[in-house]
């Protein structure tokens, strides 16, 4: 029998990839448990069906802390201890040419308030492998270097709904429909410091037919993400 590999979960919404993750699990397709679920939004469904499969869960809410910062300021002491501005923004792909610097440094700052709680929590697991299961907030440098301690080894799995590197971004499918492309498709891959940059781990594609709209080929596309994020999964843990 092979042995299983541990799997922590990041949602924000719904949880309809997790529960794909939680049901291949269950019907032994996949060598993984999952260890714990957690959100940056409190009372999301994904949350229940976590819980529903007995599984831990926990809520970083990002929108309370960054209100928090933007109400109260940041000071040094709510940083981590072992946070460096510097590093971090020699590392950081992801903010938008145009930012200002003290909008830089309130991003960063303030994701790293937040993903010091989120390290508290999922550091304590014993996981082999993070995957983001509609988990729609940026992680810093900060975060990453965190959970892939190991140079080269890989460790945050996200799945995106377009055919990378067509499409970075927050609305794939969007993208892929308004561009009038007649192949749409979503991809797993791997989380480094870039905009969905991270080496591709798989790919699925579907037929974008002219009479489709943007709800048909986000429908399709689903159902290929369901599909291929256990598959994904599974590729990881045959290496482990």
């Amino acid at each position: 029998m092979a042995k299983k590999i541990t799997v922590g979960t990041l949602i924000s919404g719904g949880g309809t990839n997790l529960q794909a993750i939680i049901d291949a699990c269950r019907d032994n397709r996949i060598d993984a448990n999952i260890v714990f679920t957690g959100s940056d939004t409190p009372g999301v469904k994904g949350l229940e069906r976590a819980q529903k499969a007995n599984i831990d869960t926990f809520v970083v809410d990002y929108a309370h802390i960054i209100e928090d910062c933007k109400k109260n300021g940041i000071k040094d002491t709510d940083l981590p201890k072992d946070f460096n501005l510097k590093e971090i923004q020699s590392k950081q792909k992801l903010v938008v040419s145009d930012a200002s610097k003290e909008q830089v440094e309130f991003f960063l700052k303030s994701r790293a308030i937040a993903e010091k709680k989120l390290l508290d929590i999922i550091l304590d697991y014993d996981m082999d492998l993070l995957v983001l299961a509609g988990f729609m907030r940026v992680l810093t440098p900060y975060f990453i270097d965190r959970i892939n301690i190991e140079p080269g080894k890989h460790k945050i799995m996200n799945i995106h709904p377009a055919l990378l590197p067509s499409f970075p971004g927050t609305d794939g499918y969007g993208d892929t429909f308004r561009y009038g492309c007649k192949i749409g498709g979503c991809t797993v891959h791997f989380v480094d410091y870039g905009e969905d940059t991270g080496p591709i781990i798989g790919q699925k594609a579907f037929e974008i037919e002219d009479k489709d709209t943007l709800d048909d080929i986000k429908k399709k596309g689903l159902e290929k993400e369901w599909e291929l994020y256990p598959h994904c999964i599974q590729k990881f843990a045959d290496r482990v």
